[in-house]
């Protein structure tokens, strides 16, 4: 089996142009991303829900970021939830955590990894274009 890149550097530096066009302060939220990580998949996917309604470019920024994610993990064969939520929809919140959760070992394990990665390379490219 050969390494496979999924374009994560590429989709990164689209989702730093993305939110730089919206609005560059969103940017900020990058290093905010990559901290996330490690609180797990459900706490990065509900983040853009806190902010939405109060600072939606950088809700925007985050929900595009799941959806980046969602979309290479399909490339590699890993099924990750992604309904549309809204913030004050707690019965819908609960149900997507639920499914993030009930992910086997390796799939969450994988998710993270490559998510680490998208993040990693979505500061290097927030650094490079940031004023």
């Amino acid at each position: 089996m050969a390494w496979n890149s999924y374009g994560l550097d590429q989709e990164a530096q689209r989702l730093v142009l993305t939110a730089k066009l919206r609005d560059e302060k969103s940017l900020n939220q990058s290093y905010k991303m990559r901290m996330a990580i490690a609180y797990g998949l459900e706490r990065f996917w509900g983040e853009h829900l806190r902010l939405q309604g109060k600072e939606e470019t950088k809700s925007k920024y985050w929900k595009d970021t799941w959806d980046t994610l969602v979309k290479v993990m399909a490339q590699a064969g890993v099924t990750l939830p992604n309904e549309s939520v809204r913030s004050d929809n707690a019965k819908a919140i609960q149900s997507m955590s639920e499914e993030l959760w009930q992910l086997s070992l390796q799939d969450q394990r994988v998710a993270m990894a490559v998510l680490t990665q998208l993040c990693d390379c979505i500061v290097w490219w927030t650094q490079r274009y940031k004023a």
